[in-house]
């Protein structure tokens, strides 16, 4: 056997499995004070990349969850003052009908009426200044996509959250075919031996019908007037116009080619060519034509913007009357321009970039409500109605009942994005957080069973290192036994 002085291997060999050992046993205290398998990358490098992303992606997930709850709580905030603003239009309606007895009504009630009527006007709008969200406006506009229109008969009228902002000279609106209603006009004029043999008028229109017979000994204004008050008591959305050489026209209210009525008479070109055969009217047509260069499509007066384009669910009115020398094509001239400012609110409702979701809130101011319906009293918007006559609140029923649509639709796209676009996604986003969590636990997290057994074998290990480095250093002494 060898004997050194100079180098202890053995103590060297020592010494490594010592500081060997310690290591360990330093990763091990680590591990299990801290919970987790990778505390530093030299613990795994690509375990910590993976990892690291994960935890990126589950804050991100916890921060889309509150988001959406937030976005839940604004949108029922605006459903409540929509709620509000439902119930006075319903409060309107009542008093419109109120009004419409007239047989019943003196003056002061009809203004009692109209004073009931001004006050709910002026609470809607009340509502529309002051529901908010935070400091959010909520029904004034602020937040949501509005216009103007410029140009003789343009009107914007609404757009969705596809709609996109335009330029601060707006949208062109081109014109090629003007929207117009379904009409019957009779060829011959009504006389008097027709009067006295009977004559029989049947209108069918929208699926109801009515039928009339003159009466022998009336005279043709007489007939013309029961005519007239057999038509609206029908419930057909029909006007009649009587001319001076006493032949009568039937003109539907409504615009567009879906909208049209047929008319029968016994006598051969009173109104139909062919005694007691219905004929049809004259079809209407949809308005043609195109907003910022952009395809759009037809409905009675209203132009609405294309699927996939910029102009995407925009809504004008055109209500002028001519088409001089218009033509059709991109070089038809200018019938106005629509200008579009997109406020509708974006919420962030998931972990990424464009993962975003929009709605537009309507606005409820009475002069917003309303734009563009057919009525008889030539009201423009709901803030106009008056209920002091007989025509001003049949015309007042036709508004508040389409400001109430108005007001539905806007409140079912809202409760469909609540539900679908943010509640459904609250649920993913909850299973999402659960998953990707776990999954950077298995990753991060230190199994805590396994760690117990590596401290243990680690704290012998570093117990026998040490006694045996101990051990180890006693060996030179050996050396002094062979000097005595």
């Amino acid at each position: 056997m060898a004997l050194r002085i100079n180098h202890n291997i053995g103590a060297i060999n020592g010494h490594r499995l010592l500081t060997l050992n310690d290591r360990l046993m330093t990763q091990s205290l680590e591990k299990l004070s801290s919970g987790q398998r990778i505390n530093r990358a030299s613990d795994g490098p690509a375990s910590l990349i993976i990892s690291e992303q994960l935890r990126a992606q589950v804050a991100s997930i916890k921060q889309s969850i509150t988001n959406s709850e937030t976005a839940v709580s604004m949108l029922q905030t605006s459903e409540a003052a929509l709620m509000e603003v439902n119930q006075l239009l319903t409060n309107m309606r009542q008093l419109a009908i109120h009004a419409s007895n007239e047989g019943a009504n003196d003056k002061n009630m009809l203004e009692a009426d109209q004073l009931e009527v001004k006050n709910s006007l002026e609470t809607v709008d009340r509502i529309t200044r002051q529901a908010q969200f935070g400091t959010k406006k909520l029904l004034d506009g602020s937040t949501g996509a509005n216009g103007v229109g410029t140009g003789a008969g343009v009107e914007f009228l609404s757009a969705t959250p596809l709609t996109r902002a335009s330029a601060v000279e707006g949208y062109e609106v081109r014109v090629f075919q003007l929207g117009e209603r379904a009409r019957l006009v009779g060829k011959s004029a009504l006389t008097q031996e027709m009067i006295d043999r009977g004559e029989q008028v049947a209108i069918s229109e929208g699926g109801k019908t009515m039928h009339f017979i003159s009466t022998k000994g009336d005279s043709a204004e007489q007939v013309f007037g029961k005519l007239r008050a057999e038509l609206e008591g029908s419930g057909l959305d029909l006007r009649m116009v009587v001319h001076d050489d006493k032949t009568v026209e039937f003109v539907h209210n409504q615009y567009g080619s879906k909208f049209d009525f047929s008319v029968s008479s016994s006598t051969a070109g009173f109104l139909s060519q062919e005694a007691l055969t219905m004929q049809r009217a004259s079809s209407g047509k949809d308005i043609e034509g195109s907003i910022g260069g952009q395809f759009a499509v037809g409905d009675g007066r209203v132009l609405t913007g294309g699927a996939g384009t910029r102009v995407d669910g925009l809504k004008v009115l055109y209500t002028g009357t001519k088409l001089t020398d218009r033509g059709a094509g991109p070089d038809a001239p200018s019938a106005g321009r629509v200008t579009v400012y997109q406020n509708s609110p974006i919420f962030q409702v998931g972990p990424n970039p464009g993962q975003s979701a929009s709605v537009g809130l309507l606005n409820t101011n009475t002069r917003n409500l309303a734009r563009g319906v057919v009525n008889d009293a030539g009201y423009e918007n709901l803030n106009q109605i008056d209920v002091r006559s007989l025509k001003g609140a049949q015309s007042a029923l036709v508004m508040v009942d389409h400001a109430m649509n108005e007001l539905n639709s806007i409140r079912a796209a809202m409760g469909a994005f609540q539900k679908n676009a943010l509640e459904a996604n609250l649920r993913q986003l909850r299973v999402n957080f659960t998953e990707l969590t776990n999954a950077e636990s298995v990753i991060r997290d230190a199994d805590m069973a396994e760690e117990i057994v590596d401290f243990t074998r680690n704290n012998i290990m570093m117990q026998s290192s040490v006694a045996m480095l101990a051990q180890a250093n006693q060996t030179p002494n050996h050396v002094l036994s062979l000097l005595k």
